[in-house]
This record gives C-alpha cells, structure tokens and sequence, in this order.
C-alpha cells in the first residue's frame, strides 16, 4: 500500500508510526459444533494489501462501506499494510456482500466468507 498520509483536522490522531512488537498468536483448534452459529450473522469481509491505493482511499472506502469511525478504519487499514489482511466488518451474508462491493469498487481484493 502506498503511504500518503498527512496530518489534518479529520486526522488529528496522525503524528507518527509506532512498532508493533512481533508475536504469535495460536488459535485452539475447535470442533464444528463450536464454530456453528445461528441466524446468517456468521459473514465476515476481508480486505487483502496491494501497491495501488492509498491510506486515504483505503480509509475512506472503509469507512463508506462498513460504518466504522476513522479510527477504526485507520486500525484496519494499519493491519491490511502491516500484516497484509484484515478483517473488516462482520454481518450477515448479504451486508457483507454490500460492504465488499463498496470496498471492491476502489481495486482492493476483497473477499467474504463465513466464520
């Protein structure tokens, strides 16, 4: 992801970058009856790093497509340039559809899939 970020009054947060400790995470491996969950609210999008857009227009898009504050989106979109992924918005199948159209439409690689 290209960076191009300057601080301004809608990001007044923007003063610097900080290090992120490395660390491992394990998840516990877990049956499926566990991992089932009721309702269609199982959906989740994810959001995959690439050299085209920026900070801004990653943000932006974020923040169109799933409703979240600007300091979500700049968390999200710290962890899609940082970790190369993130999870983006949780929901029910079709909210998630929406949402990954509105984020697709910039040329991000974008996919929903159920938890």
């Amino acid at each position: 992801m290209r960076k191009r970020m300057a601080r301004t009054p809608e990001r007044p947060w923007i003063v610097a970058t900080t290090a992120v400790p490395e660390r491992t995470t394990t998840r516990p491996q877990m049956d499926e009856e566990t991992t089932e969950r009721g309702g269609g609210e199982g959906w989740i999008v994810i959001v995959y790093d690439n050299d085209k857009n920026t900070w801004d227009e990653v943000m932006d898009v974020l923040q169109r497509a799933t409703g979240c504050t600007a300091e979500e989106a700049y968390i999200e979109t710290w962890e899609v340039d940082n970790l190369g992924k993130s999870v983006v918005h949780h929901g029910g199948q079709e909210e998630c559809e929406r949402a990954a159209g509105i984020i697709r439409s910039i040329g991000i690689r974008v996919e929903v899939v159920e938890e």
